[in-house]
């Protein structure tokens, strides 16, 4: 959604993270980990960010850290922009849990602009009709929405034989979770 209003993909998630968290501050690599992107686009996007006024920097044991400049003309304007794009996402895992028993939720493919061979993983019961037409009517923008419901059984049964769907799914850099009620059974099996 954000995208087009701005001129890549890398600004908009360095945008996302840092008007989210306008209290941490990220050096470089932890970024480009955090939002799989390269260190040339990560620097050149910090760069174009930092001469705006956006982002502001300071060195600590060696590294560069980057925060977000309160003080920005825009910034609540900014931030609202990103937390409202967010809300999206919110109000669709409340419909999707009031569909029947949901356990598990999370975000891949099409949702986070990534490859991958499931958009929406859920995990639990639901009615898988009320789940299309749900999709259908109400994700503007995004067509033919692949989507995979697992019970809860199931997905722990995966997740121990270390099935290769789960395991890739789980590790996908930048898919959303947004309902996890799996917590406690996660840890256990993915440590």
């Amino acid at each position: 959604m954000l995208k087009p209003l701005f001129s890549s993909g890398a600004r908009v998630k360095l945008l996302k993270i840092f008007l989210l968290n306008p209290d941490e501050e990220f050096f470089i690599r932890e970024l480009t980990r955090k939002l799989d992107e390269q260190i040339n686009s990560i620097r050149r996007e910090l760069d174009n960010l930092k001469k705006i006024g956006l982002l502001k920097s300071r060195v600590r044991n060696r590294k560069k850290y980057f925060h977000v400049n309160k003080d920005f003309l825009i910034f609540n304007e900014l931030r609202d922009i990103f937390v409202k794009a967010g809300t999206n996402d919110e109000q669709m895992g409340r419909a999707i849990s009031k569909m029947g028993e949901v356990h598990f939720l999370l975000l891949s493919g099409k949702f986070v602009n990534k490859p991958s061979s499931v958009d929406l993983l859920l995990v639990g019961e639901v009615d898988k009709k009320k789940l299309q037409k749900y999709l259908d009517e109400k994700v503007k923008g995004k067509k033919d929405i692949k989507f995979t419901i697992i019970s809860k059984k199931d997905f722990l049964y995966r997740l121990e034989c270390h099935d290769k769907f789960v395991k890739e799914i789980l590790a996908g850099e930048g898919n959303m979770v947004l309902i996890n009620k799996l917590k406690k059974e996660l840890g256990k099996l993915l440590k």
